[in-house]
């Protein structure tokens, strides 16, 4: 397993570790572990809990990658947005123990998962592509859509606003948010207690539920090949 995500297995439990460099950016190389990763939980037929470093999920996709043309930051992006897509129909439950900040593709691995954990502290969690200068892209604006409470929708959106961790669970970032210390053993708890859920079940009425989602999700990516912005 790569070293940009480490990969954890006990009593049918994989932690999946981020870890590259000070914000976790997501790059390519990344994406590529992160669907390694998910293929070895998928085999082991494991619940996945995604992490970061202590202070942070991820601040977003690698500006280096963006800034470097046109097609680069087209590629990362639907990249990004394919694994978005497969967490949302991946057949285990994903849970997302969110250490910190989650910022722009960092919050979209939350709005991907099936539950997630903040923790209490000066933490921004949002999508800040207006600030930065970037236009919202469609696949980013369709699981904004579905996945945060319609009065949060727009001011995160359009408006770039950022949210501390308890204003992130009013918006719909975060399901919970716990003392710093008892995130990992709260998202194990969760774990263990999604074990007692029938998989096939969840795995199909996961699909029902988010089969209009992911159609849209299908065709936003490909809007976003044709035109990014």
């Amino acid at each position: 397993m790569s070293e940009l995500i480490s990969y954890h297995l006990d009593d049918g439990i994989a932690t999946l570790t981020l870890n590259n460099g000070k914000v976790n950016a997501i790059s390519p190389d990344v994406i590529a572990a992160f669907n390694e990763a998910l293929d070895r939980a998928e085999q082991d037929k494991a619940i996945v809990i995604l992490t970061g470093q202590p202070g942070i999920l991820s601040g977003g996709y690698d500006l280096k990658v963006m800034t470097s043309g046109p097609q680069n930051a087209i590629d990362l992006v639907a990249a990004g947005s394919t694994l978005a897509r497969r967490m949302l129909a991946h057949p285990y439950p994903i849970i997302v123990a969110c250490p910190g900040h989650a910022v722009a593709k960092g919050a979209f691995l939350l709005l991907s998962a099936d539950y997630r954990i903040g923790v209490e502290g000066p933490f921004n969690i949002g999508l800040n592509e207006v600030q930065i200068g970037m236009t919202m892209h469609h696949v980013g604006i369709e699981l904004a859509r579905d996945r945060l409470r319609k009065s949060a929708f727009h001011r995160s959106v359009i408006n770039g606003e950022m949210f501390d961790p308890q204003g992130a669970v009013d918006a719909g970032f975060l399901d919970r948010v716990v003392p710093v210390g008892e995130l990992m053993p709260v998202a194990l708890a969760t774990a263990r207690q999604m074990k007692k859920i029938n998989m096939t079940a969840h795995r199909n009425t996961k699909l029902k539920v988010r089969k209009a989602l992911l159609e849209t999700l299908d065709k936003a990516i490909e809007l976003d090949r044709q035109h990014l912005g």
